[in-house]
């Protein structure tokens, strides 16, 4: 009788768990992209069996089985770096993955309870992922990770699209394959197509999914075309490599100075030499003897250096430490800097810290940081200008954009992958920046500490990237575009309608029910 129990609950969970993993397989790791067009077909033809509380839980039952292994490198980060207790880590680890997979849950539940034409059920998932990615990119400060748009980064045709309706439109398009799939599946099992009026809406997805493959065709070699008359400038990004255990040791600040300023000196001449953040693990300007050796450095290379640094300021709160990027000029003076806006939680900083003192070790290798008030302004280097995105801030399209806006004509993102050891989260985190590029046809340049360090041309090509955990320095010719994407000056205005539509949707379904019972 127990055996019964158990296996009629988890029986209906298989489907859900088949697509979270096949969600997970679509993302860098395993690299098999093209699952996202199918991942979750099994989840959706599910839910017919399912009632509204079992729709729910499978959900959750998905986004475990997606979250948990795209994720995984956050527990031994936790352990490693942040010196908590590994149970105490992979506790956080589940709390996240708990969070993220509500998310699913709520997808699945109003794929279960709003219905809709049957020909409408392509565009009803799309729209309510979309809404749903919209707000996990921006409430509780955001976590926009593992988006499904992400896992398109090698489908070069499809993510041209990006450009009008950002990385979410590709999570739209994704959907509605999705979609597409699950009504083509029940009318063969059914022998019976859909009705004629049913068939408009579908026909409709089918056209809208050909398409955004058609737009990318043409667009991208319009681009290419674009690309090969456009100025470019030459720029080199430095992976010293630094382990995270010697990063802060005092000990070691020599020869973190001598191992950038020997592979810089490599790559001039070139317009802009690039350091990760935090490259220099001293207060640079602050700290005079190891900032001689620095501007010294410069000086010989004779050229614009931008420097991920700590830096220090006093206010009528104290000292405030930021995460900065500072543009030095050929002559080691500083033109301009950039400080870390979008921080991460219990990583730069620690939210509610009254109340959550065992924390504060989680910030103590990279410093307990406030809020950049700098601002999206681009750092300027000889004719040229950059936007420059430090680390996490990279997964928010919103900053990309606005410092294009501002006058950007290349993005730099500069990180330290340390913390991820040779795990995947190193090739995820890459693989977001492609859509920066695509979406405001601006070249990236990354510097990462330990890779992976490279360049991605305005149409979302990889041009040359790094391996991780080597010491090398890159040097490259990329392209300049100036020109504005309708993404770029109106930002995700798609998703936004996917937002209010889906709320409007769920309001007006639940208020007809109510009234049909008071009736």
């Amino acid at each position: 009788m127990q055996f019964k129990l158990i296996y009629g609950i988890l029986l209906p969970l298989v489907p859900a768990l088949v697509a979270g993993v096949m969600l997970f397989s679509a993302f860098p790791g395993p690299g098999l992209y093209p699952a996202a067009f199918f991942a979750l077909v099994p989840l959706w033809l599910s839910l017919d069996r399912l009632d509204s509380t079992q729709a729910f839980y499978a959900g959750i039952g998905t986004g475990i089985a997606f979250y948990l292994p795209l994720i995984y490198w956050i527990s031994p980060t936790l352990t490693e770096y942040g010196g908590l207790n590994p149970l105490v880590a992979m506790s956080c680890l589940m709390l996240l993955v708990l969070y993220l997979s509500l998310y699913t849950g709520v997808f699945a539940l109003a794929m279960k309870r709003v219905p809709v034409p049957e020909g409408l059920v392509p565009f009803w998932g799309a729209v309510g992922w979309v809404a749903l990615d919209y707000i996990r990119t921006y409430l509780f400060s955001g976590f926009p990770w593992g988006v499904l748009g992400y896992s398109q980064y090698p489908n070069l045709v499809l993510i041209q699209a990006a450009d009008t309706f950002g990385v979410l439109g590709i999570s739209f398009v994704l959907v509605l394959a999705n979609g597409i799939l699950v009504i083509a599946f029940k009318a063969f099992s059914q022998k019976a197509w859909p009705k004629k009026t049913n068939m408009a809406g579908l026909s409709l997805a089918v056209i809208l999914l050909c398409s955004a493959f058609l737009y990318g065709h043409f667009k991208l070699a319009d681009i290419q075309g674009q690309i090969r008359g456009a100025p470019s400038r030459k720029i080199s990004v430095i992976q010293a490599n630094i382990s995270q255990d010697r990063k802060w040791d005092k000990v070691f600040i020599g020869e973190t100075i001598d191992r950038y300023s020997r592979l810089s000196l490599q790559t001039i001449p070139c317009d802009l030499v690039v350091w990760p953040e935090t490259a220099l693990p001293f207060y640079y300007g602050m700290d005079p003897v190891p900032s001689n050796r620095v501007d010294a450095m410069v000086r010989k290379a004779g050229t614009f250096f931008l420097i991920g640094i700590p830096a220090a300021q006093p206010s009528d709160q104290g000292v405030l430490y930021y995460n900065r990027a500072c543009m030095l000029t050929p002559l080691a003076l500083p033109k301009g800097y950039y400080d870390k806006h979008h921080l991460v939680p219990f990583g730069e900083y620690v939210p509610f810290k009254s109340l959550l003192r065992f924390a504060e070790k989680l910030t103590a290798g990279a410093g307990d940081f406030s809020k950049g008030q700098t601002g999206p302004v681009p750092l300027k280097f000889g004719t040229g200008t950059t936007g420059v995105l430090i680390c996490f801030e990279i997964l928010f399209p919103d900053i990309a954009r606005k410092f294009v806006l501002n006058g950007a004509d290349i993005l730099t993102t500069m990180t330290n992958d340390a913390w991820f050891g040779r795990t995947q989260a190193a090739r995820q985190h890459f693989s977001i920046a492609v859509f920066r590029a695509v979406e405001n046809r601006r070249s990236v340049v990354r510097a990462a500490n330990t890779g992976i360090s490279g360049f991605i041309d305005p149409a979302g090509t990889i041009l040359e990237k790094t391996d991780i955990f080597t010491a090398c320095a890159l040097t490259r010719q990329i392209p300049v575009m100036s020109g504005k994407t309708f993404y770029t000056r109106h930002g995700d205005l798609a998703a936004q309608a996917c937002l209010v539509a889906f709320f409007l949707i769920c309001v007006i379904k639940s208020m007809r029910k109510k009234f049909r019972r008071i009736l």
